[in-house]
């Protein structure tokens, strides 16, 4: 049965992961919620600061809401890296296989359709993961 969800008292019993290039898969892991289902893809909400990993979806686009704060989304082309200012309210649709990363300084709270799986990799230069 389909049943609302209330986002932020559930992001209210979540830890905000600090640091996200310096922590564990478990602690980021422990950091979101899954909200539900969507296809193939989990929708998840969590808040976090630092620059995540790199990371894709080979099964499909990933949308991308920024609920709070302040992210730049780099999202890796063909010709190179491509830079995104993200600041709440804002939305964006990573293309399905892009390499792509989040940086955020300062804390910054989302919630994403993610496809599953997902790769990751803190490769310089993720294009050299193909």
């Amino acid at each position: 049965m389909t049943e609302p969800v209330d986002i932020a008292a559930t992001l209210a019993t979540l830890p905000v992961l600090h640091g996200r290039d310096e922590t564990t898969e478990e602690q980021a892991d422990a950091a979101f919620a899954q909200l539900g289902t969507l296809g193939n893809a989990g929708v998840f909400a969590g808040s976090f600061s630092g620059r995540s990993p790199w990371e894709r979806h080979a099964n499909g686009d990933e949308l991308v809401h920024i609920l709070a704060g302040a992210t730049t989304l780099t999202i890796m082309t063909d010709t190179g890296p491509v830079a995104h200012d993200m600041t709440a309210g804002m939305l964006i649709v990573v293309p399905q296989g892009a390499w792509h990363r989040f940086d955020a300084p300062d804390e910054v709270t989302v919630l994403t359709a993610t496809p599953q799986p997902t790769d990751h990799t803190f490769a310089d230069d993720p294009r050299t993961e193909d």
